[in-house]
C-alpha cells in the first residue's frame, strides 16, 4: 500500500466521522496517537474532550442542550500498564477490562458489535498501542455490519509489528457523508507521520471540515522514557 497524505485524505472527505491514527514519528523516537470526533447533529456537536487520569473522556459542552448521551459520552482513551487504548465508543472499557483480565485485544472485543444506530450501524473502531522496552507495537480493529445488516458483524484486526519510523495507519468510521452513512472499507490507510506534535496537531485540525469537526486528541509517547506529550483541541471553547 502506497503511503498517503493524511491532510489530503481529510480535506477530501467532509465527514469521515470519527478517526484514529496510530504510528511512529519520523525520527523513530515516539509512538503517535491521534483521535478526532465530528458531528452533524446539534447533540453530536455539543461535546468537548477533557482529561481523565492518563486518558480522556467526552463531556457535554452545554449540559442543558444534551439530548441523548448513550453513544456520544464515553472514554475514548484509557491507559493500562504501557498499553494505550483508543476507540470511538464505550468499547474502550471493554478492551481495558479484557486486557486487564488476560485476554488479547481481539478477544476482548469479541463481545461487541457495531453501534445500534440504524440505518447507519456505525462501525466500532479501536486501536491499541503497546510501548515496552523501547519498542512499539500497534493494532487496529473494526467491527462493522455486513452491508447494513443488523444481524451480521464483520470483524477485522490489523497488527503492525514493527512500526517503522514515519509510518502510521488511519481508520475512520465512514468513507464519506451520506444517508445512511457509508462505513469504512478496506485496510487502515498507510500515512506519513512527522516528528513534532504541535505541527501534526495543527495539520490534522486544519484538515478536518470546519463545519463538522468537534474535538481532536494527539499524543506522542517517548519510546525511551515512556513520557507522554498530549494536545487537545475543542471547537467549543
Amino acid at each position: 500500500m502506497k503511503k498517503q497524505d493524511i491532510s489530503a485524505i481529510l480535506r477530501g472527505n467532509s465527514y469521515p466521522g470519527r478517526g484514529i491514527v496510530l504510528g511512529r514519528s519520523e525520527d523513530g523516537a515516539s509512538a503517535v496517537i491521534a483521535y478526532f470526533i465530528m458531528g452533524r447533529s446539534a447533540n453530536s456537536r455539543n461535546r468537548v474532550f477533557v482529561t481523565d487520569g492518563d486518558g480522556i473522556r467526552t463531556q457535554a459542552f452545554d449540559e442543558s442542550k444534551m439530548e441523548d448521551p448513550s453513544l456520544i459520552i464515553y472514554a475514548p482513551v484509557r491507559v493500562l500498564d504501557g498499553l494505550t487504548i483508543v476507540t470511538n465508543g464505550d468499547q474502550t472499557d471493554t478492551a481495558y477490562d479484557g486486557l486487564a483480565s488476560g485476554l488479547t485485544f481481539e478477544q476482548a472485543l469479541r463481545s461487541r458489535t457495531f453501534e445500534p444506530d440504524g440505518p447507519n450501524y456505525t462501525p466500532r473502531i479501536s486501536g491499541l498501542v503497546e510501548v515496552k522496552d523501547g519498542t512499539l507495537h500497534t493494532q487496529i480493529s473494526i467491527l462493522k455490519s455486513v452491508d447494513g445488516d443488523p444481524a451480521a458483524t464483520d470483524r477485522y484486526t490489523f497488527a503492525y509489528d514493527p512500526v517503522l519510523p514515519g509510518e502510521g495507519r488511519f481508520i475512520s468510521t465512514y468513507v464519506g457523508d451520506g444517508n445512511p452513512l457509508p462505513s469504512f472499507e478496506g485496510e487502515p490507510v498507510r500515512v506519513g507521520i512527522p516528528n513534532e506534535i504541535g505541527a501534526f496537531t495543527k495539520l490534522l485540525w486544519e484538515s478536518l471540515n470546519n463545519d463538522n469537526k468537534v474535538s481532536l486528541f494527539v499524543r506522542f509517547i517517548d519510546l525511551a522514557t515512556g513520557k507522554a506529550d498530549t494536545r487537545i483541541i475543542n471547537k467549543n471553547q
